[in-house]
């Protein structure tokens, strides 16, 4: 953007407001940091902003409520949300209620940047597009009273596909985010191998289904394999993913086997 952004940070945490604020302010950013919703929605009332990061959990109410407000005051502006690892349903939730992106707490400062970076160029290019429809309107209104054209053709052609479309798969207490490539169950975060999230992202999407061990390494792995040799690769990848499962929250019993057929998802 050509001018500072000017960046909403909602935190009822002082130590995460200022390592919000010190991060954004260092990288040029016009930053305005507030410890609940109220203060929030007062600073909304009189200034715009083009981006804030607002905590799911705040202590005068709830993320998702000031989530909803800020939509209704300023729908221009991007919106991150911040969550603890246990609360990923909920900003899931809100990422369909018009949310840009999460981030979980405490926050990674190179994550923080590429998403603060992501949501700031959607914020440009979408008044990019406010601008160019505005003069396609002006010009159609021209060329409808000449008979040439009408504001429907031009119009639903410069308008883009919805964003973040089969983003999450859910099963159960499982959620996958493809854009962020990661797993997390009952609020736990599964430390996977690339090879072992996509084979367990197959099953969650497949789930009830039984899948085989040879659709699995055709599907994940991207080549034909004997029956003997898929069973034997597959059987490692699923050993370890079942470890780490476990190591994780304790359950032994998110992927099941089918002696014979292959592999599900439990429950």
């Amino acid at each position: 953007m050509n001018r500072p952004a000017r960046i909403l940070v909602v935190d009822d945490d002082p130590g995460v407001r200022f390592f919000l604020e010190e991060v954004l302010t260092r990288d040029g950013h016009r930053v305005v940091a507030v410890e609940d919703g109220k203060a929030a929605l007062e600073q909304v009332t009189f200034q715009e902003f083009d981006l804030a990061l607002i905590d799911l959990r705040l202590s005068d109410m709830g993320g998702m409520e000031v989530l909803a407000a800020l939509r209704d005051r300023s729908p221009g502006t991007v919106v991150i949300v911040l969550t603890g690892h246990a609360s990923l349903e909920t900003a899931v939730e809100a990422l369909r209620r018009g949310a840009h992106d999460y981030l979980f707490k405490p926050c990674k400062t190179v994550e923080l940047r590429e998403s603060v970076r992501a949501g700031l160029l959607k914020r440009q290019r979408e008044r990019g597009q406010q601008e160019l429809l505005a003069h396609l309107q002006s010009l159609t209104d021209l060329l409808e009273e000449m008979g040439l054209a009408t504001p429907q053709q031009i119009v639903a052609e410069t308008t883009s596909p919805t964003e973040g479309r089969g983003r999450f798969l859910q099963r159960g207490g499982l959620i996958v985010d493809i854009a962020r490539h990661t797993i997390t169950l009952d609020g736990h975060i599964l430390e996977l191998s690339p090879t072992e999230f996509d084979l367990l992202a197959y099953l969650i999407s497949e789930a009830p289904r039984v899948v085989s061990p040879q659709e699995l390494v055709r599907e994940v792995q991207g080549y034909e394999s004997e029956p003997w040799e898929a069973r034997d690769t597959v059987r490692s990848y699923i050993y370890r993913i079942r470890q780490k499962i476990k190591s994780a929250t304790g359950r032994t019993d998110v992927i099941r086997t089918v002696r014979g057929v292959g592999y599900t998802i439990g429950g």
